[in-house]
């Protein structure tokens, strides 16, 4: 029986344009690898003002600090003139930091906090 032209062609039929796969180019698939985002440290800077309770409150209700740890902080920020809070992604980092500032300037109070790379 002679093959009609609106056939589909069988699964062994040969490669249009020729009949062979030499030429053909292969890419090979890498695993993908993904670098760890940058870390960023929230850090407090010392002022002559804002109450060390102050302080302390905002170590544990934005950095989830308990009580003897945020002192150890405030502490270190009274008498060296800063101290790290905690250290994050840039976006969490960057939040904090606005968290912070917000609330100081809330209660106002002139605490200062920064971000830096870590």
């Amino acid at each position: 029986m002679p093959e009609r032209p609106d056939e589909p062609e069988s699964p062994t039929s040969p490669p249009p344009g020729g009949g062979s796969d030499q030429g053909s180019v292969v890419a090979e698939r890498q695993a993908a690898r993904t670098k760890p985002p940058s870390l960023f440290q929230v850090v407090m800077l010392n002022d002559d003002y804002t109450p060390m309770e102050f302080v302390i409150r905002v170590l544990q209700q934005f950095f989830q600090h308990d009580l003897e740890t945020a002192t150890l902080i405030m502490l270190k920020i009274h008498h060296e003139g800063r101290g790290v809070c905690g250290v994050y992604s840039k976006d969490v980092a960057a939040t904090k930091v606005e968290l912070v500032l917000s609330a100081a300037r809330r209660n106002q109070h002139p605490l200062q906090c920064i971000m830096e790379a870590a």
